[in-house]
């Protein structure tokens, strides 16, 4: 029975699971989210609804991080994004990074977006943008020499790195000073796994809440 996930192409962390189905050309059936019937499904599977979700033979899979380790191990490619020993350490600790201190204080800025002019809360805001310029400046000098997040070469981490900076740089700018950040999400956008996400998305940006930049 072929892998299905269950994903919209806008989604950040669906982005996250897609690039190592592509990068490892893995056969999955794409249950998008805006069809007719995949978000009643995807209710039945997993009640509390959140995607994407992975299902194999009948049975379901959730969170990112953890679909990609499951993909590793049961459906392997070329492409391993989690290495052995202490070295995938580093690359768990960078998938957090990107997951939590990237990704979610760029989804605090589109959180405020959302709930409308009645509701915004400025100082949500600013602490969510000042959080993301210190991460900025954080990764930008662990990137210094580096080619991916981690040494040991693509990764799970470059995998959560890759939509956490997409959007991220929409909602906060990355400072030009910045090269070594600026340098890398380049090169992550670049990478065919990822352009094809990109791609993907494209007709969907209307749905981002503080206008979608004419870039990327």
């Amino acid at each position: 029975m072929m892998l299905e996930l269950f994903a919209h192409p806008f989604s950040s962390y669906c982005w996250k699971v897609l690039i190592p189905l592509y990068e490892n050309a893995t056969p999955f059936t794409y249950r998008s989210l805006e069809e007719p019937g995949a978000g009643a499904e995807l209710a039945r599977l997993w009640p509390i609804g959140k995607f994407p979700l992975l299902v194999d033979n009948g049975t379901p899979m959730m969170e990112s991080s953890v679909i990609i380790e499951y993909l590793q191990r049961h459906h392997p490619g070329p492409v391993r994004f989690i290495p052995e020993g202490d070295a995938a350490l580093e690359v768990r600790m960078l998938d957090r990074i990107f997951d939590n201190h990237v990704m979610g204080q760029m989804q605090r800025v589109v959180a405020d977006a959302l709930r409308g002019p009645e509701r915004h809360d400025p100082v949500e805001v600013e602490e969510a943008k000042a959080a993301l310029q210190k991460s900025y400046a954080w990764l930008d000098g662990w990137l210094e020499g580096r080619e991916w997040a981690v040494a040991s070469g693509f990764s799970l981490a470059d995998c959560a790195a890759a939509p956490a900076l997409f959007y991220a740089d929409w909602v906060d700018p990355i400072p030009e000073a910045m090269v070594n950040l600026k340098a890398y999400r380049a090169r992550l956008l670049a990478r065919s796994s990822v352009a094809r996400a990109v791609d993907e998305a494209r007709p969907y940006r209307p749905y981002f809440p503080l206008g979608a930049p004419d870039r990327d």
